[in-house]
């Protein structure tokens, strides 16, 4: 069951489609062995807490409905991937002594199981939760940990010995204004003037004040006829936040000088940090929720400037301001351009943009056929080459913002299921969620989104936040035999997380292009390791272009492995 070339392997999808449009889905898996099947093994490998974010029934304020991220970081360095999971809370906190929601770490026991060692780590916190994002910000050999926060966020500096410090008051990141409790949400660490230290963008959704906000009689607020949460429309938009590393431990923020603050696009959610324009230089993508989205172009000199709308990525393919939630980016069809793939509210489409160069961008979600599927309400996001055949598909979280939402003919209710496209190497993508498995078909109110390979077998796992109910771990089980390559980057010159690096995979019939890259997807954190598929193919080439422009090329790498390699000093296996 080993396909290989696109022709076959869809056309034994479309044979199963219409198996089980016959017999149904259930019987179907009984019946025939799939390639590829992602289960949930959450509760099998320790992830039983639940997490809890505003009403479960009914939400007063629209803080209640947007959820929290997840991270796979490897805290500890022993090539192992562990799991963050950022909580929240409730506006009616009546938990009793000790059983206030926390964010979780789960370190990984290398056996498919985790162990919860929040406290013994140092992070235990209690509150409104929303992104995550990781890298090593003092280069000290260990990834630190950034949670926003409506309120204060949190940076937590990796001790090294398995416990963390919130260090954000003294580095200067809490957030923290006078006269506003801020709304953070999607974060990224990025080294945007290539010094060798990270720096922080954190983007922000709104000016939230509950005694002052709306409520969804007094707006009066509704959606398909049913009393809501108000907003975002008509509520003071957030501003976003650029801090820039002074490379002792602390931050400046410099919003207002690198020209942040200078765009028409707010109610910011998913961040994504990619060189768009390949110029070496990293800029940020923001999804930004009914209103146009944000690109800041790096201008090479500490400034950034807004492109988004000049660009054609800043609205849907008619003209119009989109819900953006989540955000990802890679090269989908093989022409060295890093595209974009954003989640948006039910009712729309997936967004898809193509990059032409030079800062255009061509909207391609009807001519990719992601353009079928609109009753779903997407969060995290991600290109993920599930299959190992060396082209990215596309994975997408999705669920009803508002918990009042049953399903109907037009909705699909407020638990939904996963939607996955297969790449089928021309430009176009097909939907195959139906195929893949229990894991994606489960109904689920889900939020944030991470990828990463946690078991170490060489597929890409995918790890889910709900919102009042547990998590998923979603682990990939592939008979595909494909081969495949997993790459961890060290700096030396550049910030030691290699954040920012680009890596060129080349065998004799594709390239593929992967970048090291903080946050991303929906308020959450991915694997800071680059993961390719291969094919048939058993050896390859790369071409690593590090943060601080220095190039490297490692010829004859055989596939099936995971690499550690250092700037300026090769491989290490």
């Amino acid at each position: 069951m080993a396909f290989r070339d696109g022709p076959t392997r869809r056309g034994f999808v479309r044979s199963l489609c219409r198996t089980a449009a016959v017999f149904g889905f259930d019987q179907l898996v009984q019946a025939l062995p799939l390639p590829v099947q992602f289960v949930n093994v959450a509760r099998e490998a320790g992830l039983t807490t639940k997490t809890i974010f505003g009403g479960e029934k009914r939400n007063r304020f629209l803080l209640e409905t947007t959820g929290c991220g997840a991270a796979f970081t490897d805290f500890d360095n022993d090539g192992w991937l562990d799991i963050f999971l950022v909580n929240g809370t409730r506006f009616e906190s009546n938990f009793a002594q000790g059983q206030a929601p926390t964010s979780r770490l789960y370190k990984n026991n290398r056996d498919g199981t985790f162990t919860d060692i929040t406290s013994k780590a140092g992070l235990v916190r209690t509150g409104w939760g929303q992104g995550v994002c990781t890298g090593d910000y003092d280069n000290d050999g260990f990834d630190d940990i950034f949670v926003s926060y409506w309120g204060d966020c949190a940076l937590y500096h990796n001790n090294g010995n398995g416990t963390f410090t919130d260090v954000a008051a003294k580095a200067g990141v809490t957030t923290r204004t006078p006269k506003l409790r801020r709304w953070n949400t999607g974060c990224a660490f990025v080294d945007y003037d290539r010094d060798g230290h990270l720096d922080l963008f954190v983007a922000n959704y709104i000016d939230f004040d509950p005694k002052t906000a709306p409520l969804p009689e007094s707006g009066p607020c509704t959606y398909s006829g049913i009393m809501v949460a108000c907003g975002p429309p008509g509520l003071q938009g957030g501003r976003n936040i650029l801090f820039h590393n002074n490379g002792n431990g602390t931050f400046i923020d410099v919003s207002a000088k690198s020209g942040i603050l200078k765009t028409p696009g707010t109610y910011g959610l998913g961040v994504l940090v990619a060189d768009f324009d390949n110029d070496g230089w990293q800029d940020i993508y923001v999804a930004n929720d009914s209103t146009s989205s944000t690109l800041y172009k790096n201008n090479h000199d500490g400034t950034f400037t807004d492109v988004a709308i000049e660009s054609g990525i800043a609205y849907s393919a008619d003209g119009k301001a989109q819900a953006g939630m989540g955000v990802d980016a890679a090269d989908y069809d093989g022409d060295g351009l890093l595209d974009v793939v954003k989640t948006n509210f039910a009712g729309d489409t997936t967004s898809l943009y193509r990059n032409q160069g030079n800062f255009t961008f061509d909207e391609q979600a009807y001519q990719a056929g992601l353009g079928r599927n609109t009753r779903f309400l997407g969060w995290g996001a991600g290109f993920i080459d599930y299959d190992n055949d060396g082209w990215p598909d596309i994975f997408l979280c999705n669920g009803h913002v508002y918990p009042e939402v049953r399903e109907s003919a037009v909705e699909s209710g407020y638990r939904q299921r996963k939607v996955v496209y297969h790449n089928l190497r021309n430009g176009k993508f097909e939907d195959v969620s139906g195929t893949l498995g229990p894991g994606i078909t489960e109904l689920v109110p889900g939020r944030g989104c991470a990828f990463g390979d946690f078991d170490n077998d060489g597929d890409v796992d995918v790890l889910v936040n709900c919102v009042n109910d547990v998590p998923q771990l979603l682990r990939c089980d592939s008979s595909l035999k494909n081969n495949w390559i997993k790459l961890k980057l060290v700096g030396v010159k550049s910030n030691r997380s290699a954040i920012g690096a680009r890596v060129y995979c080349r065998t004799e019939s594709h390239t593929g292009i992967q970048e090291v890259r903080s946050g991303g997807s929906y308020l959450s954190q991915s694997d800071l390791r680059l993961h390719f598929g291969l094919g048939d193919t058993t050896h390859c080439s790369l071409e690593i272009r590090w943060p601080n422009g220095g190039i490297e090329k490692i010829a004859d790498v055989p596939a099936n492995q995971i690499l550690t390699i250092t700037e300026g000093r090769g491989t290490a296996r």
